[in-house]
């Protein structure tokens, strides 16, 4: 038996945003049994193939497989959120410093440091000068000595936030964009646990049913992504 007019309707407003409510008030079913209404046609084998037949004309026209769905989801599932932004340990200033004296980046650095103990020296006492005993060639990006008595082997955290430009494919995937707030840079990340949840769907691992209210059980379809 073909599909009704009104039924026809719902599958093309269901393949519209694939909200089974919404397409049954907007195909002209009542708003109060909309949902029951919506239960009843997606249990419908006839209008369950119709969907079917609409989703894969759809996928033909862009020229994408069930496959090529379930790599996009299984890379964004297994990307390394520290790709994109990681908390590391970095080492001090007297980590490596000579016998773990205070290390300085390069002379220039060391110079500054002077000049601004002798600006601030009081009238009539000589400056307190930093000492250099720790030598120079001091790099913010070491991991912390194990045996610096000042860090004690901790050195102090760090949050890096990666250039996007240089993400791997799956990284990128995983990325969804960032912002300054009043808090300072804000790093969006999609969500692993719902790419996860979309891979189990598409392969069936869920076999519970979706009871709908006034207490109607129908079957899953089958998440079509």
């Amino acid at each position: 038996m073909a599909l009704t007019p009104k039924q026809k309707l719902f599958v093309k407003e269901y393949l519209v945003d694939l909200n089974a409510k919404q397409a049954a008030i907007r195909a002209g079913y009542s708003v109060k049994t909309a949902e029951q209404q919506a239960s009843r046609l997606l249990s419908n084998v006839k209008v369950q193939e119709a969907i079917q037949k609409g989703m894969d004309k759809r996928a033909a026209k862009v020229e994408v497989t069930a496959e090529m769905v379930l790599q996009h989801w299984y890379d964004l599932a297994t990307a390394d959120p520290n790709e994109v932004i990681h908390h590391r340990r970095v080492c001090c200033r007297h980590c490596f410093g000579h016998d773990f004296e205070y290390q300085w980046t390069d002379e220039a650095e060391y110079e500054q440091a002077v000049n601004a103990a002798k600006a601030m020296a009081k009238k009539g006492k000589p400056p307190v000068l930093p000492s250099d005993a720790g030598g120079y060639g001091f790099d913010p990006l070491i991991r912390p000595h194990p045996k610096c008595p000042q860090c004690h082997g901790e050195g102090h955290g760090q949050l890096h936030a990666a250039d996007t430009r240089d993400l791997s494919p799956k990284a990128k995937k995983l990325y969804a964009g960032a912002k300054y707030t009043a808090q300072g840079l804000e790093i969006k990340l999609n969500s692993q646990e719902d790419a996860w949840d979309r891979i189990a769907r598409h392969l069936g691992m869920y076999k519970d049913e979706l009871k709908l209210k006034g207490e109607l059980t129908v079957k899953k379809l089958e998440d079509l992504m």
